[in-house]
């Protein structure tokens, strides 16, 4: 590997990097439901203080599903946007994606799609590109950082799949596939809309980071503790009831992300 090469995956490295988990996550349920929603927005707090937003939309086509991620965070040390527009097949496999973010100030743009018995992602930044074969996996969904849209695919995939042989594709660094794992906890109660709800909570792991998920009735995603320290993802007009307990950064501990280093 020459020197510019070793930069490069550096560089990507730190852009897609938060401490613990990394940049990009994995959350994952799985309760009856046939489809992801159609839209959702959300709000992406830290310790309690909103920092952000995410939405997604989800739009039929004879195929299967078109769909597009937003997300947007401003804070102490963080300044992330990111596009990300999908198609699916009808059981929800992943056809293709093309993801572009900025991440204070440094853009990233990935594309990904399968070639034969390969997954090819494509990771372009600070004029250079690389790509990584990947094994495909028909029950793989692509995960990136608070990508609510992400999530709701995984949701359905995982009911179509009875929790099985699900995988994340996760564009950190050079790329990876990560097997997951779930573990069903008991139903808590919530409000949706003002309404009450059963809130179902799974907990997912991947790469040994830990991701509590709770869903609705209709296995719709309604809150995620993300794996990066004190981010929180809340569907608009959800409550959970109670509400966990709140995150309180040790003394000494940084309670924003470090920005990628130049």
């Amino acid at each position: 590997m020459s020197n510019s090469d070793r930069e490069f995956e550096l560089h990507v490295g730190r852009l897609n990097g938060f401490p613990v988990a990394g940049i990009f996550f994995l959350v994952l349920v799985g309760f009856p439901a046939t489809a992801p929603a159609q839209s959702g927005s959300f709000e992406i707090s830290q310790n309690g203080q909103v920092v952000g937003s995410a939405s997604y939309q989800f739009t039929a086509t004879k195929a299967g599903y078109e769909s597009t991620s937003l997300v947007k965070v401003t804070m102490e040390g963080l300044n992330y946007a990111l596009s990300k527009d999908e198609l699916l097949s009808a059981a929800d496999e992943l056809k293709h994606v093309l993801l572009s973010a900025a991440v204070n100030g440094e853009a990233v743009t990935v594309v990904a799609a399968p070639d034969a018995s390969r997954f090819l992602v494509t990771i372009s930044a600070n004029g250079k590109s690389a790509t990584t074969r990947l094994d495909a996996h028909p029950g793989a969904v692509f995960l990136a950082d608070f990508d609510a849209g992400g999530l709701e695919t995984l949701l359905a995939l995982a009911v179509a799949r009875s929790n099985r042989n699900l995988w994340a594709i996760l564009p950190k660094e050079a790329g990876s596939i990560e097997p997951v794992t779930l573990a069903t906890y008991p139903d808590q109660e919530g409000t949706l809309g003002g309404k009450p709800v059963t809130v179902h909570h799974l907990v997912a792991m991947i790469a040994g980071a830990k991701t509590d998920l709770f869903s609705g009735p209709e296995n719709q995603l309604l809150q995620a503790e993300l794996p990066q320290a004190g981010f929180v993802l809340i569907r608009q007009g959800f409550e959970l009831k109670p509400p966990t307990r709140p995150i309180v950064p040790m003394a000494g501990e940084e309670s924003a992300p470090q920005a990628p280093a130049n």
